[in-house]
């Protein structure tokens, strides 16, 4: 019975001291960890010369990377503040890069980049120029352009529409939004036409719910001989907000000028949408949270989890024992709206303590 007692003595002794070491490892190198921003496809190209330097090539895909992140996170009346972003700054920002494909044409020699940045550290950048970026959330759109002729009362979706016309010939590729069109229904022509007396009152849920989307933009572009009025109805889970646009001295039937008013209703779109979600950087909430460490996928699942929400700033495991690990996390937002996020993953705390404990 002592020799049993003396073995099991020994054996915590000796699991303290494995907890200890690993302890003193992992404590002394990890960082707090936080998902990249990943900036794929980057393409450079430039002529093959004596005086051909690769880095310089690298430099610019660089360069053309970060500012497609912030042409993706940024809102548009804030990136002119980054225009003048040095290639030193950029580079402090970067994780790691990635050459997918290189060629030489022609003389010419040809490279697609991937580049990885890190997201505390351009967020700390952003924060660092008075601007909040926003979760880079690609979306589906039912967009539904409607052009109205109050001269001879009438409207157009389909045909002899301009903006219908156009609308997806040309999208860039840091645009979060991707519109959808609706499928030419003369059911549904024949409904607006019925509703032309009201129409800017009108809620046009019998045809945006033919569609499954809860995003959704009706554009009504007024037609006058001064140009275009454009009330655009924006719909994002059930929240409508309107916006009124004003385009003087718009011909409608120039390609040229519909393009140009394309454009700017699709930066509009994607502001108000940018907006909706943006990170307030400035809140960092810290909480502890406890979670059992006698599952290693119910903890791999739980960090893969904060890796995927974009309002985590970072985390870290703080401290561990037999039992639990103890998680620092940094939360841009409130408890309420971190509570909110874990519940859609099936998560749930319990919130007594100061440690929250997941159940």
């Amino acid at each position: 019975m002592k020799n049993n007692n003396i073995y099991i003595h020994m054996k915590n002794i000796y699991i303290f001291f494995i907890f200890l070491s690993l302890s003193i490892f992992f404590f002394s190198t990890a960082e707090l960890k936080a998902k990249p921003f990943h900036i794929k496809n980057i393409e450079i190209s430039k002529p093959f010369m004596l005086s051909f330097d690769k880095n310089e090539v690298i430099n610019e895909g660089f360069k053309k990377a970060f500012f497609e992140l912030i042409y993706l996170i940024v809102n548009s009346s804030e990136q002119k503040k980054f225009k003048s972003t040095k290639l030193n700054e950029i580079k402090s920002m970067i994780n790691s890069f990635t050459i997918e494909e290189e060629k030489f044409i022609n003389d010419v020699y040809y490279v697609n980049l991937g580049v990885s940045f890190d997201k505390k550290k351009v967020f700390e950048y952003l924060e660092a120029k008075n601007t909040f970026p926003s979760i880079p959330d690609k979306k589906k759109f039912l967009f539904i352009p409607i052009i109205i002729d109050e001269k001879i009362n009438e409207l157009s979706i389909f045909s002899n529409n301009q903006i219908f016309d156009n609308w997806n010939e040309e999208n860039k590729s840091y645009y979060l939004i991707d519109y959808i069109l609706p499928t030419e229904d003369l059911e549904d022509l024949d409904l607006l036409k019925s509703k032309y007396e009201f129409i800017e009152q009108y809620d046009f849920k019998e045809i945006i719910n033919k569609y499954g989307l809860k995003e959704s933009i009706v554009a009504l572009i007024f037609k006058d001989k001064d140009g275009l009025r454009v009330l655009s109805r924006i719909t994002i889970k059930n929240n409508i907000n309107l916006k009124n646009q004003l385009f003087k001295n718009v011909n409608i039937e120039s390609e040229d000028q519909i393009k140009e008013v394309i454009e700017k209703l699709k930066t509009i779109y994607e502001d108000y949408w940018k907006n909706s979600n943006q990170i307030n950087t400035s809140i960092k909430l810290i909480l502890t949270l406890k979670v059992s460490n006698y599952d290693n996928k119910k903890i791999s699942k739980f960090e893969n989890i904060l890796d995927e929400t974009d309002f985590v700033y970072s985390y870290q495991i703080s401290s561990f024992n037999k039992d639990h690990n103890y998680y620092k996390v940094i939360y841009n937002g409130t408890p309420k709206e971190f509570l909110n996020t874990m519940k859609e993953y099936n998560y749930t705390f319990d919130t007594q303590n100061k440690i929250w404990s997941l159940r």
